[in-house]
């Protein structure tokens, strides 16, 4: 009779904590002044302290005190850590994200060599799905531990064209156009103003740089269209953006030092002709020579 009622609250109390958790988590969905990054969280918690109630129930079905339990679960619990120091850590790497939140649901952060948009934070991982659309599972201390570089946080951002002119264009025209062209495109913000300026005096080109603000929503598209129009707006304004390339000068009087006299060339050598071969002569079978007569 105790295995079966230490059954029975064993299964019954895996329910309630699956049924407790569900409800934890469908409450807070429609509750805008908690942070989806904790819903998750509060759903775990609730789940694995129904579980440790439970567990502790079945024992004591069994006749075992509690202050024994409490005993062999600190015990229990020091061995544990011992072991699992990477797991704890963990633990402990997602109590900070949770309390400090450097990162959110829904944002594009860059931790480490991994990035991608965050889709759940949970005790021990952190779940992100990243650009080209691949699941992604990071431990909560490798993202702790590393510099955070968090895409969305910010309403605005910085958008740099970079394009380069030939030496032989009028610098000051074309900063004034790339100027102009950034201005005009309505997702661009007026202050601060746009500004171009000359970021470099490279071996072809001079490297010119646009630089506005814009919102952090239209960034990459931004980005993509202006890069495209800096090219071909500025070859028909009549700009040329040059090519790596390298023009060599050569001098009359020293292309004739290096040039070697012209001599006539060397006859080839006449063979001797060759002498004409003899005629084959013909063979006489079954014939003796006349004898001459006296």
């Amino acid at each position: 009779m105790d295995i079966l009622g230490a059954l029975i609250i064993l299964v019954v109390g895996w329910w309630l904590a699956g049924k407790a958790a569900s409800l934890v988590r469908h409450s807070l969905k429609s509750v805008r002044f908690v942070d989806n990054t904790l819903k998750p969280l509060a759903a775990s918690i609730v789940q694995y302290l129904i579980l440790i109630f439970v567990l502790i129930a079945v024992l004591s079905n069994f006749g075992v005190q509690t202050a024994s339990i409490i005993a062999v679960l600190g015990a229990a619990g020091l061995a544990i850590g011992l072991a699992l120091q990477g797991t704890l850590s963990n633990i402990a790497a997602g109590v900070m994200i949770l309390m400090l939140r450097p990162l959110k649901i829904d944002e594009f952060i860059e931790a480490g060599s991994v990035s991608g948009t965050v889709t759940e934070i949970s005790l021990f991982t952190t779940q992100l799905k990243t650009a080209d659309g691949i699941y992604l599972s990071v431990p909560n201390s490798q993202i702790w531990n590393s510099a955070i570089k968090n895409y969305s946080r910010n309403a605005t951002r910085r958008v740099d064209i970079k394009v380069g002119i030939s030496y032989d264009d009028d610098v000051e025209k074309a900063l004034v156009f790339l100027q102009k062209l950034l201005a005009d495109d309505p997702r661009t913000h007026a202050d601060p103003a746009p500004m171009s300026f000359v970021a470099n005096l490279g071996d072809s080109s001079v490297d010119l740089t646009a630089r506005a603000w814009v919102n952090t929503s239209d960034y990459w598209p931004t980005l993509f269209e202006l890069t495209r129009k800096s090219k071909t707006d500025l070859e028909a304004a009549g700009f040329s953006i040059p090519f790596p390339q390298r023009d060599l000068h050569i001098k009359g009087e020293d292309l004739a030092a290096v040039t070697p006299p012209s001599s006539s060339p060397a006859k080839p050598p006449v063979k001797p002709a060759a002498k004409p071969k003899a005629a084959p002569r013909k063979a006489t079978i079954g014939k003796t020579a006349p004898t001459p007569k006296a």
